[in-house]
């Protein structure tokens, strides 16, 4: 495809020399003022721009910057006196112009000069559509991830609602810690997705097991074990989800490697894992398989010490309990809300739709028969994950 060349200037011998020098090897478009020079970009995909400085009514500068507002990736040249090159530095620094050629000009520099200029515009041009095949592709596969969470949270609501509950608010538990240790932005959308998926496993559990308050056998402990190596699996054969599938896998790891299922210790845990297992920890403990069993806040924050060191930690521990979310918690809204904007590449730039974890839907272990804030008890019993 032929490049389209725009030239700008206002004395007609330029304008003709010009043309004359490249019309074999460009599609050349001539005007001879400013003004006419943007319209004739408004109507056409201009690769390069070679335009005078000193025209009246509009100079060579200001006539560029305006073409950089219609047409970005356009190349612009601009052709000068010796006395005006001092004002151009800026306009080249600033990225106005591509370069400036000075009169009077050699036509093999010139030429040379456009030559250089066509193969930049390639560059940039080549270099953009390559980000936007990228873009295609991440949305395609954000598209992908979203559908996948969307099902899963539909198939944890038909398989016990309160599974769902849980997820949700562990995640959102998770995404305060990560917070709270400033995590990255992308960071901080794989660990709330991983902390919302960390129930995957009760999708293949038969019902009657998650239904259950007695401890599992030994035979149904292996059933369930494999039932979340098969969830896990399921996650990580979806793209864009290994990673979140990792997170997963290895939230029951002990931080002191004692009966850690993987035989992991400290530092080889995800720390994802490791801050989803006390999210999730915690969660369990204020809404209990047994509702009546529920502790509150305070104590449930306290009962975590004494697994610090040992199943989790410690530093988290500390982290979680003094995190700013417990006094400053982000809004509340409806607790079956997921925060879809988390999975986005950008989305973490607000807290989103949440609870209070302070009004979180548990009765109180002191006061066994009454619900707090007049939330009723749940009436099915759910066994979480066996940390």
């Amino acid at each position: 495809m032929t490049h389209k060349l725009l030239i700008v200037d206002d004395e007609p011998a330029n304008l003709r020399t010009l043309e004359r020098l490249f019309t074999d090897t460009y599609d050349v478009l001539t005007a001879a003022s400013g003004s006419d020079g943007l319209e004739l970009l408004s109507h056409h995909d201009v690769a390069l721009v070679i335009s005078d400085q000193r025209m009246p009514v509009m100079t060579g500068v200001e006539f560029l910057k305006k073409a950089a507002e219609i047409r970005p990736r356009t190349v612009r040249i601009i052709l000068t006196g010796y006395t005006d090159v001092d004002a151009l530095v800026e306009s080249i620094n600033s990225g106005a112009v591509y370069k400036y050629v000075t009169k009077p000009w050699s036509n093999s520099d010139i030429q040379l000069t456009v030559a250089r200029a066509m193969e930049y515009y390639e560059t940039v041009k080549s270099q953009h559509q390559l980000a936007q095949e990228n873009k295609r592709l991440d949305d395609r596969l954000n598209a992908t991830v979203e559908a996948y969470v969307h099902l899963a949270i539909e198939m944890f609501d038909l398989k016990d609602p309160t599974i769902s509950s849980h997820s949700r608010r562990t995640a959102r538990y998770a995404r305060a810690l990560g917070r709270n240790l400033n995590l990255a932005n992308d960071e901080l959308k794989k660990l709330y997705l991983a902390a919302l998926l960390h129930e995957i496993a009760h999708i293949r559990i038969p019902g009657h097991f998650i239904a259950r308050t007695t401890p599992p056998s030994v035979g149904e402990m292996t059933l369930i074990d494999d039932r979340f190596n098969e969830g896990v699996e399921l996650l990580a054969s979806v793209p864009d989800l290994v990673e979140i599938a990792e997170s997963v896998r290895y939230q029951h790891e002990h931080f002191d490697g004692f009966e850690s299922p993987n035989r992991m210790a400290g530092d080889q845990i995800p720390l994802h894992s490791q801050i989803i297992a006390i999210a999730n920890a915690y969660d369990e403990m204020r809404v209990p398989n047994m509702p009546a069993s529920g502790l509150t806040h305070d104590a449930a924050l306290l009962a975590l010490q004494p697994d610090s060191g040992r199943k989790y930690d410690p530093m988290l521990v500390s982290q979680f309990r003094a995190m700013k979310f417990w006094n400053d918690p982000e809004p509340t809204s409806t607790e079956d809300s997921v925060d879809y904007d988390d999975l986005s590449e950008n989305g973490t730039s607000s807290y989103g739709a949440s609870i209070s974890p302070r009004s979180v839907q548990t009765p109180i272990h002191s006061s066994p028969q009454e619900p707090i804030e007049g939330m009723p008890f749940r009436n099915v019993p759910v066994n979480h994950s066996n940390s």
